[in-house]
């Protein structure tokens, strides 16, 4: 299989009008609000998720252009495996975020702790439970700068 389509089902909207200035992590969006209008032959799949406190948005990186294998992550200075970052340049631009539920109304998705781009096309929705939370055991090289992850300036 070569090609793969996704349509969008609906648009993120964030303060984020570009790349400059967007959290680096979910956790340093900590209270940044968005949301999400969905296309209205998604919205009648919105149905129960209220009863979520987070869900995840997986979308797509609209922004991002080309990809590379090695790359230099925010904040550090040594090449990784870009399948040890989480950086956007990668071959599927896919991205993936967990935020906080705020509420539903009509067919827009009211959202916290946001580190996305503004006009970013949604390809799914997806409740998080706490079972999808793992105890980690190793974060490879990210726990040399893990006490640095914030809001950049």
């Amino acid at each position: 299989m070569e090609k793969i389509i996704y349509r969008p089902i609906g648009t993120i909207h964030t303060p984020y009008r570009n790349t400059k200035g967007v959290p680096n992590q979910p956790t340093a969006g900590k209270n940044v609000e968005g949301t999400v209008i969905m296309r209205p032959e998604f919205v009648a799949g919105l149905k129960d998720i209220e009863g979520f406190s987070h869900i995840f948005l997986i979308y797509h990186l609209h922004l991002s252009t080309g990809y590379s294998l090695i790359v230099k992550p925010f904040m550090h200075e040594h090449l990784r495996g870009v399948f040890a970052t989480r950086s956007p340049k990668r071959p599927n631009s896919i991205g993936i975020s967990i935020v906080r539920l705020v509420k539903v109304r009509g067919r827009t998705v009211y959202v916290k702790d946001v580190d996305i781009v503004d006009g970013t096309p949604l390809l799914d929705i997806k409740p998080y439970v706490p079972e999808d939370s793992r105890k980690v055991k190793r974060i490879g090289w990210l726990s040399e700068r893990a006490d640095k992850v914030k809001t950049p300036a």
